[in-house]
């Protein structure tokens, strides 16, 4: 799909899901979430664009890519792992149990990349051999797939903060997880990252690296939340131009979301500045891309709403019942 199909829907965007009638509402980076009494969450997906710790715009679609890609995830891996799905009211809405979050982001790693400081990439190159408990050989190269998969987690930083990385001891020693609840969630991780690999591999992908959230139910069970492999929190690459570009030294192909951040580097300091107003051209061509890995993920067709419907609107409809 281009942005000149998309022209038609500029102006669907979910910049804000704020319900005023809707209880115990928390609206995070991109979700606004809210708590039922009887223990279900209503999780909406925006259409909101985060970097720099702040909000840039608002791309057509993005929420609903990110809600239906879950999906397909969630229901691909379901013999694997019990995950808070209940329902899926509308394209942007997932119904899920409220989950006790675990303080530990499980990250799982298949190559050597990434660019932040807690990449195992960025420490690499600084020298470091021992990084999250593992120990990685001499002379790899930048994207170079590992010997296995392994987990890198870190810390779950508070709005603002920055993630630290962890070890299996620290996180037995600090008693952030018990140790069946660091073995489970380790397998499980392992588990899912090469279910992810296989079906990503059949649609001409690499997953290269993810992260996953684990909570507790009332029973006490480890149960996968949030989101899973889905173009915000995961590193796909394409597979058939991989071996060339790595033998060239050349960064991987992969869905390229970063118009807008790119476009606001280029013109201010983002974490100082005043963001620019940013140009319909960019908004429409990163909704593209975003419709495009959903597209190439799933091997599903996308579908674009009604021109005339306004997506709040909608999603208070479809959600009406849940609120009696």
């Amino acid at each position: 799909m281009d942005k000149a199909s998309l022209a038609p829907h500029a102006h669907q965007v979910l910049q804000d899901a704020t319900l005023p009638e809707w209880p115990n509402h928390y609206r995070g980076k991109v979700r606004d979430n809210y708590d039922l009494p009887d223990g279900r969450r209503i999780l909406i997906s925006s259409d909101r664009i985060s970097a720099f710790d702040r909000a840039l715009a608002a791309i057509p679609f993005k929420g609903q890519v990110l809600t239906q890609t879950a999906r397909y995830w969630f229901e691909a891996t379901a013999d694997l792992c019990a995950n808070h799905v209940l329902a899926y009211p509308d394209p942007n809405v997932l119904v899920g149990r409220r989950l006790d979050i675990l303080p530990v982001e499980i990250v799982v790693r298949g190559y050597l990349a990434g660019s932040t400081a807690t990449s195992i990439l960025t420490q690499y190159k600084a020298g470091a051999r021992a990084m999250y408990g593992h120990t990685l050989p001499d002379g790899m190269r930048p994207n170079e797939r590992l010997p296995q998969a392994i987990i890198t987690p870190t810390t779950k930083a508070a709005d603002g903060a920055h993630d630290a990385p962890l070890t299996a001891d620290a996180i037995l020693d600090q008693g952030l997880l018990t140790a069946e609840q660091w073995r489970t969630v380790s397998e499980t991780a392992l588990a899912l990252f090469a279910r992810g690999q296989q079906l990503s591999a059949q649609r001409g992908l690499i997953l290269a690296d993810t992260k996953y959230e684990f909570g507790t139910d009332s029973d006490g069970r480890i149960v996968l939340a949030d989101e899973i492999h889905t173009p915000d929190s995961s590193r796909y690459w394409f597979a058939k131009t991989y071996p060339e570009r790595f033998a060239a030294g050349a960064a991987p192909e992969s869905f390229d979301k970063d118009f807008v951040r790119n476009w606001v580097v280029a013109r201010c300091d983002p974490y100082t500045d005043p963001i620019p107003e940013i140009p319909a051209e960019i908004v429409l061509e990163t909704a593209a891309v975003y419709i495009n890995a959903f597209e190439t993920i799933t091997g599903r067709t996308f579908t674009l709403p009604d021109p005339a419907e306004v997506p709040l609107e909608r999603i208070r409809r479809n959600l009406k019942a849940y609120l009696s």
